[in-house]
């Protein structure tokens, strides 16, 4: 469907969860804190919710967190929601560690690709940064795994200052046929406090490596990356850099988060609280026109560049990521 500023917004993030199995310090080192059972929509309401998109016209629908696949039967409700009529994608985003358990049922249920989160291949950062021992080790496994079961796979690694000398180490996924995704730091919860490393720096770095990278008019997935290839790398590699290079212009997404609250944008808390809808006995007429006029005033950009401007104050894992 459109909004009031013409762009065709088509892509639902729909957050099953706040709970993750990692403390990244960017994101949530010291939990998401307590949500109770019944705030969290069940996957009967996000299957409800989903039809009506789909019948606004959203087609791609992606599954986060937190890691959505701390919550019990996440492989079911990939299975459901692939079956809801109108929807033609499903993907998920992940730190991969739950992958080596649940992937093959992922595979079966007709997942249509995974982003594993990964910022970095040096052991001793990655523990730093996520509070965890073997994730890049795990993460390899899972990549594997995903692949051999035919599941396309794609890395994405926040833009760390801490990590920018292991960039071009991070980017030898791509090498191996992988893409690789770098994403600019946002000043979204605990991101505000942190410092990024600026992309243009990284891909400086990137050019020092693979001096003929060059940009590529390429399509993966349904966001917003720029690509570049080069003659040494199998696949690309692809930055999501919202605040130093704004892509407002093009956005086509809204994200849903665990308790039912639809956001239009990152920067702003403003949206529609659909569970409220949901169990207030709403019909599905008109919880579609609440998603509607939500959509409709989606704003024109965001504020990131103005920190003092923005409305949403909660961390990245409570508005799915």
């Amino acid at each position: 469907m459109l909004d009031k500023y013409g762009r065709n917004i088509d892509y639902l993030r729909i957050s099953i969860t706040d709970r993750c199995n990692l403390r990244c310090k960017y994101c949530m080192p010291d939990g998401c804190g307590k949500v109770a059972h019944e705030d969290v929509l069940s996957y009967e309401e996000f299957l409800r919710l989903a039809g009506i998109f789909a019948a606004l016209g959203f087609r791609h629908f992606r599954v986060t967190g937190g890691e959505p696949l701390v919550r019990e039967g996440a492989a079911d409700f990939v299975r459901a929601l692939k079956r809801v009529p109108g929807v033609e994608k499903v993907t998920m985003t992940t730190n991969g560690l739950l992958l080596t358990k649940y992937g093959p049922a992922l595979a079966e249920a007709g997942l249509d690709g995974v982003n594993i989160s990964l910022d970095t291949t040096r052991p001793e950062r990655l523990e730093a940064i996520t509070g965890a021992r073997d994730v890049a080790a795990r993460v390899d496994e899972a990549v594997a795994l995903m692949l051999s079961l035919g599941v396309p796979v794609k890395i994405n690694a926040v833009l760390l200052r801490e990590t920018a000398p292991d960039i071009c180490a991070l980017a030898e996924y791509a090498a191996a046929g992988v893409p690789v995704r770098f994403i600019e730091l946002m000043p979204v919860g605990e991101g505000r406090y942190l410092t990024g490393y600026d992309p243009d720096e990284a891909l400086a770095a990137l050019r020092r490596r693979w001096p003929d990278l060059h940009p590529e008019d390429v399509k993966l997935g349904f966001g917003p990356a720029a690509y570049y290839k080069s003659a040494g790398l199998s696949a690309p590699i692809g930055f999501i850099d919202a605040v130093s290079h704004r892509f407002c212009s093009g956005c086509n997404r809204v994200r849903l988060t665990s308790q039912g609250y639809l956001k239009p944008c990152l920067c702003f808390d403003e949206g529609a609280d659909l569970r409220a809808l949901l169990r207030g006995g709403r019909t599905d007429g008109e919880i579609r026109e609440a998603i509607r006029a939500a959509v409709h005033n989606k704003p024109r950009q965001h504020c990131f560049e103005n920190p003092a401007a923005m409305t949403e104050k909660h961390l990245m894992s409570q508005i799915g990521g």
